[in-house]
């Protein structure tokens, strides 16, 4: 839930004075500060809305920040983080002092239209692999302070959280690997590390080609291994050798075109940066009921 995200009012605070700085002059310079008036927040394009109550925060805190107006505001959500909506479909209803109906809308259009496209795009691409184990996960390549969001986003579109940030797992790259002297001195290293620290977080590992895989699998000590940038048939050959004995991650260049292909593998998950990190925002407006 939306709710458990910390700290999403002072996000929310942030992102209203970088955009008001002193004051939204335009605003305030033609609508009397008792005017009402009601707006509707419609979606210009189908997909999947996420954000309704980012959204709704940015309204009341607008009313209750900047204008300290003794008129009420009413929000009225027609539809919930995770639902399809059709191009046309309201998504929400605003009803209050017209100063901040307008001084709000921009900010709350911008986290839900950003949020709506990254459900979307997972949307589409859990879709694909419709009919196969494989769960497609995101990454760390997020918008800075916009991480929990994204992937809270990732999550209504039916996509699954990878680790959330470098301290709820042990994510062993090829820099780790080669800074530590090779792949079992990190993965020594790392147990040693963790059992001094009291720590019991999975451990993953890259490995780049097959030769490193047979040292990983020689060596053990991982609970998942990430096959980064292979082909399709060397991705097939890995996930035989590997026969289970640990969770097997492909990762590295897989777009929508080529998605199913890589998960009719067998490969267990798929990460796919792009899912928060080059995304189309979704197409929402609001506009005068």
């Amino acid at each position: 839930m939306m709710t458990s995200i910390p700290n999403l009012d002072e996000l929310i605070r942030m992102a209203l004075m970088e955009d008001v700085g002193d004051g939204d002059h335009s605003t305030l310079a033609c609508i009397p500060t008792t005017a009402t008036n009601s707006a509707k927040m419609v979606a210009k394009q189908a997909g999947i809305v996420c954000g309704m109550e980012v959204g709704e925060r940015v309204f009341r805190f607008v009313n209750d920040t900047f204008y300290h107006t003794r008129i009420p505001m009413t929000i009225t959500k027609l539809k919930n983080d995770g639902d399809e909506v059709a191009k046309g479909d309201v998504l929400m209803i605003v009803e209050g002092a017209s100063g901040a109906i307008l001084t709000a809308e921009r900010t709350a259009l911008n986290f839900m239209q950003r949020l709506s496209g990254i459900a979307t795009q997972t949307h589409m691409m859990v879709q694909m692999l419709d009919g196969l184990h494989t769960r497609l996960l995101d990454t760390r390549k997020t918008t800075p302070n916009m991480r929990l969001l994204e992937k809270y986003a990732v999550h209504c579109g039916g996509g699954t959280n990878h680790r959330i940030g470098l301290y709820d797992m042990v994510m062993l790259k090829d820099n780790h690997v080669d800074f530590a002297g090779g792949i079992e001195a990190a993965i020594d290293r790392t147990h040693a590390y963790l059992k001094e620290k009291g720590k019991n977080l999975k451990i993953e590992i890259e490995v780049r080609n097959l030769d490193e895989l047979e040292r990983v699998l020689r060596h053990g000590g991982v609970d998942r291994i990430m096959l980064d940038n292979f082909d399709i048939p060397t991705l097939k050959e890995a996930v035989h050798r590997i026969d289970g004995r640990y969770e097997t991650e492909a990762s590295g260049g897989i777009t929508d075109a080529t998605l199913r292909a890589y998960a009719e593998t067998g490969v267990d998950f798929i990460s796919v940066g792009a899912l928060t990190h080059h995304i189309k925002s979704m197409d929402i407006s609001l506009v005068s009921k």
